[in-house]
């Protein structure tokens, strides 16, 4: 696992940040205390690594929805897919314990967090994804132009790059993007996000339309598109 290490019980630490006197029960300034931590987690961004991005994600969702009883996002929603993946993971963790494991996340990432000195929350700190600014936290990643592979030009509908991806004689259009882990062709890509010149580029370019993913999908499954599924199909019955 990508998460970052944080004990169960870790988050006891955070019940000393009010101080109204010892005799209250542990844990009693902890929701306070998380609400501060996600305040804070904007800041802490550039020290943030995806995976951790997803850790606190789950967390925050679990302590504020419960578990995860949504449906799974659909196939060509790759972001939402492993948000809901990493939400799902917990099972049914307690929100105490989400609510430990994200402030001692945040507390890792900035060791000098003080979170009675929390800063004033403002007009951009809007809950989203893990707290406040959040659906800014977790974005798909920069992908420099010379690292792109042909699973990226299809998700473009860059039809002239993959074109050239093709002609390099260096890409096998019937191989499976091993980063996704479903198991995900370039047509399946492409037909899920129904860009039919890019479909029909890779079959007249030996894309294999029989060719089936982890979870068992044609690439004709995961699309709406007539048009889409006409070709593929016509491909598969003409093919050898």
């Amino acid at each position: 696992m990508a998460s970052p290490s944080v004990a169960a019980g870790s988050g006891g630490e955070g019940s000393s940040g009010s101080g109204s006197g010892g005799a209250e029960p542990p844990g009693r300034h902890l929701p306070a205390l998380f609400e501060q931590a996600a305040e804070r987690l904007p800041g802490l961004l550039g020290a943030a690594s995806k995976e951790q991005l997803l850790y606190l994600y789950a967390r925050y969702k679990q302590v504020k929805f419960g578990a995860c009883n949504t449906p799974k996002p659909s196939f060509f929603d790759f972001e939402g897919k492993q948000k809901w993946e990493a939400w799902k993971a917990l099972g049914d963790t307690s929100p105490h314990q989400a609510m430990q494991e994200y402030v001692a996340t945040v507390k890792k990432l900035d060791p000098s967090w003080n979170p009675q000195t929390t800063e004033k929350r403002g007009k951009e700190s809007k809950t989203a994804f893990g707290g406040p600014v959040v659906s800014s936290l977790y974005q798909e990643e920069t992908i420099r132009e010379e690292d792109k592979n042909i699973f990226d030009y299809c998700r473009e509908n860059n039809i002239d790059y993959v074109t050239k991806a093709i002609r390099s004689k260096k890409v096998d259009v019937n191989v499976a993007d091993e980063e996704d882990g479903e198991g995900q062709t370039a047509l399946h890509y492409a037909a899920a996000c129904e860009f039919l010149d890019v479909v029909e580029l890779l079959l007249k370019s030996g894309a294999d339309p029989t060719l089936r993913d982890q979870e068992g999908c044609l690439p004709e499954e995961v699309t709406d598109c007539k048009a889409i599924t006409s070709a593929l199909r016509q491909h598969a019955a003409g093919g050898t």
